[in-house]
C-alpha cells in the first residue's frame, strides 16, 4: 500500500521534511519535482513492499473495478496498485495555480500519492471474490468521494457542495461497505466545508469535538467492545505483558491512562489480571494497587466498578486498592500517584496517547517524560495502527479512507446487513472519529493516530527501549478462542504484536521499558 511507503512532505527552509520533521533522503530541487515524483518513507523496507512508480490512463485503471468489497481473502490491501496506479490522476483546478511554487509541487507529490494509494483500494479485488451488483455505481462513488475531498481542500465551497449533495444520495448508511464508509466522510466533509471561513479553515466547536460524550456514544463504544476484537486483544496482551512484569514482585502497582470510553470496559481487564495474579506459579502479591487518570468524566464511569473490583479482590483473598486521579494526563504530576516504596509500577494505555499527540511534539513528549520520571517496570502501549495526524488534510483523507474501509468491511463479516447494532457502532463510534479526523484541526483534532514505526521513534526518543512481545502463540490461540469471524490475523513485527483485518493492520501493542 502506498502510504505505507510515504509520508505527507512539507518544506522547512528549503530542506523537504516528513511530517517527524526529519529531513528525507531524496531531496530534489523545486524545479525537478514533477508530479509524479514520490517522496520515499525512511522506513520504506516495512513488509518488504518495493516501490512502485510508473502510471496508467485513469479510463484503464477505472475498468478494472469490479467489486463492492475492498478487500479479498488472499492479500488485503497488498498488491493491488498495478492495476488502479492512475485511478483519480485528476489535474487540480485552474483557483489552485495560486498557491506558491513550494506549496503546489508539495500538495501535487502527496496527490498523486494518494492516487497510488486509491489504486490498492479500488483494485480487482483478486480470483477468490465474487462479483457483486453494482460496481460501476461503487466506482462512481469512490471517483466522487475523493475528487470532492480534494476541492474541499482548496475551499471552493459551490463546487464541493453539489458534489456532496449529489454524495448523500449514493452513500447509504444501510448500504455496501464502501457505501457506509463513505456516509461517514460525506459528513466529515460538510461539516468541514462548513467551517470554511473567508481566508481560512477554523477547527471544531466544542461541541464537536470528540472528547464529548452522548449516551449514543457509549451504547456505540459497549457493542463495539463486545462485538469487535480490538480492544480484548490490546487488554489480553496488555495483562500477559503486566504479568511478566510483576514476576517476583510482592507488592504490584498499574497506572492506567483511562480512555473517554473505556471505563466499563476496563473492569474486565482488571478482574482477569486480578484472576491471573492471585493463580500464577507462587506466591500471589501481597498487595495490588490500580490507580486511575483521567478527567471527571472518565474517573466517574470507572467508580460504578470499583465496588465490584473490590468485591471479586476479597473473593481471591487478595489486598486490593484502587485510587483515582481526575486530571488530564497532561496536567499529571509524580506527587498525584500514590506510589509506595517498594512497589513495582507498570503503565497501561489503552487508545489514549494518540490523544496527547499534537501538532508540535512537546505535548507528547512531556507526558512522556513524566511517565519515565515515576521509573516503571513497563509501559504497555496499544494504539491505532494508522497514520491520522500528518500535517495535510488530503493525505489524512485517504489514510483514513484506507483504514475505516477495512474497519467496516470487517463488520460487514461479522453482522448482517441491516443490523442496528453495527449501524450504531459505525455511526455513532468509528463514524465520530472519522468525522473528527476529517473536519478538525487545532487542538479540536484529538485523532491523531499514528503507525506503530512512529510510536517507536517517539518512545526512543523519550527514553524508552522496546521489550519484545514475545507471545505470538498464546495470541494466536486467543483468538482462535474468541473467534470474531474469518478474516482477523495477529502478526508479530520487531517484537510488537499488531492486529489486522486481511493484512490490513488495525491495532498495534508494544511494551517499553526505561533506558
Amino acid at each position: 500500500m502506498a502510504n505505507d511507503l510515504y509520508l505527507p512532505i512539507e518544506f522547512h527552509n528549503g530542506e523537504i521534511t516528513n511530517e517527524e520533521g526529519c529531513s528525507l533522503p531524496y531531496l530534489p530541487t523545486i524545479m525537478d519535482i514533477s508530479p509524479t515524483c514520490f517522496i520515499p518513507y525512511p522506513d520504506a523496507a516495512r513488509n518488504q513492499k518495493s516501490l512502485k512508480q510508473g502510471w496508467g490512463s485513469a479510463d484503464q485503471s477505472i475498468s478494472s473495478y469490479s467489486h463492492g468489497s475492498l478487500y479479498d481473502d488472499g492479500g488485503g490491501w497488498n498488491g493491488r496498485s498495478n492495476s488502479m496506479n492512475s485511478f483519480l490522476g485528476l489535474q487540480l483546478d485552474d483557483h489552485t495555480r495560486g498557491f506558491n511554487a513550494q506549496r503546489y509541487l508539495a500538495v501535487e507529490a502527496m496527490m498523486e500519492e494518494d492516487d497510488d494509494a486509491a489504486a490498492a483500494m479500488v483494485g480487482d479485488g483478486g480470483a477468490k471474490e465474487v462479483p457483486e451488483e453494482g460496481s460501476d455505481d461503487g466506482m462512481k462513488l469512490v471517483h466522487q468521494l475523493i475528487t470532492c475531498a480534494k476541492v474541499v481542500a482548496f475551499q471552493d465551497k459551490s463546487h464541493a457542495s453539489a458534489l456532496l449533495s449529489e454524495l448523500r444520495s449514493n452513500a447509504l448508511v444501510f448500504g455496501t461497505s464502501f457505501q457506509r464508509v463513505a456516509s461517514c466522510f460525506v459528513q466529515g466533509l460538510s461539516d468541514r466545508l462548513a467551517l470554511i471561513q473567508p481566508l481560512e479553515i477554523g477547527g471544531c466547536s466544542e461541541k464537536t469535538m470528540a472528547g464529548s460524550s452522548t449516551p449514543e456514544k457509549e451504547e456505540a463504544f459497549r457493542l463495539f467492545y463486545e462485538t469487535c476484537p480490538q480492544i480484548q486483544f490490546g487488554q489480553f496482551v496488555a495483562n500477559a505483558s503486566i504479568l511478566e512484569a510483576f514476576e517476583g514482585e510482592s507488592s504490584v502497582h498499574v497506572l492506567d491512562l483511562l480512555g473517554m470510553n473505556l471505563g466499563s470496559s476496563q473492569g474486565q481487564q482488571w478482574r482477569s489480571l486480578m484472576h491471573s495474579l492471585a493463580n500464577r506459579a507462587g506466591q500471589q502479591p501481597s498487595s495490588l494497587q490500580i490507580t486511575g487518570v483521567g478527567t471527571a468524566s472518565e474517573c466517574l464511569k470507572v467508580k460504578d466498578i470499583i465496588d465490584e473490583l473490590e468485591v471479586y479482590a476479597k473473593s481471591l483473598g487478595m489486598n486490593f486498592q484502587f485510587s483515582m486521579v481526575e486530571k488530564n494526563i497532561e496536567n499529571l504530576h509524580h506527587e498525584d500517584i500514590n506510589l509506595l516504596e517498594g512497589e513495582a509500577l507498570v503503565v497501561n494505555s489503552i487508545l489514549q496517547l494518540h490523544c496527547v499527540v499534537k501538532e508540535s511534539r512537546g505535548a507528547l513528549n512531556s507526558v512522556l517524560q513524566k511517565i519515565r520520571e515515576l521509573s516503571p517496570k513497563a509501559v504497555v502501549l496499544v494504539e491505532q495502527d494508522a497514520s491520522h495526524n500528518g500535517p495535510f488534510f488530503l493525505g489524512r483523507f485517504m489514510e483514513a479512507l484506507h483504514y475505516y474501509s477495512a474497519i467496516f468491511d470487517s463488520l460487514d463479516a461479522m453482522l448482517p446487513k441491516y443490523d442496528t447494532r453495527r449501524a450504531k457502532m459505525e455511526q455513532f463510534y468509528f463514524g465520530e472519529e472519522i468525522k473528527n479526523i476529517i473536519r478538525c484541526e487545532g487542538s479540536a483534532r484529538v485523532e491523531r493516530h499514528q503507525r506503530l514505526d512512529q510510536w517507536r521513534r517517539r518512545m526512543s526518543r523519550a527514553g524508552f527501549q522496546p521489550a519484545p512481545m514475545e507471545m505470538i502463540t498464546e495470541a494466536n490461540q486467543w483468538l482462535e478462542k474468541v473467534k470474531p469471524c474469518e478474516g482477523y490475523t495477529v502478526v508479530e513485527e520487531k517484537g510488537c504484536l499488531v492486529l489486522g483485518w486481511k493484512s490490513k493492520p488495525i491495532i498495534a501493542a508494544s511494551c517499553w521499558k526505561c533506558s
